[in-house]
């Protein structure tokens, strides 16, 4: 589930040849993990399945699955307990 104003990145540029060199990295989403309005997600981070991202978190690292994360940086929260989840 993605919220309005979600911003996933997948290119930086060098911070000492800015104007020339550019790094591309993926971003994976696995199933089902529930992204917050205004989320900005970095490039090379991986949210893990049933994750939950706040609204507003700036994601620089990679969520592990069934984490709940917030901030800016996003930092771990809570842990969900993935036997409660329903499908």
């Amino acid at each position: 589930m993605a919220a309005p104003g979600l911003k996933i990145a997948t290119i930086n540029h060098d911070m000492y040849d800015r104007h020339i060199t550019y790094t591309y990295a993926k971003v994976l989403i696995k199933r089902n993990a529930w992204l917050g309005m205004n989320v900005t997600i970095c490039p090379g981070v991986t949210v893990g399945k049933y994750a939950v991202v706040a609204a507003g978190a700036v994601v620089t690292k990679s969520v592990p699955d069934y984490a709940v994360v917030g901030g800016v940086p996003a930092r771990i929260i809570r842990c969900l307990n993935p036997e409660e989840i329903k499908e």
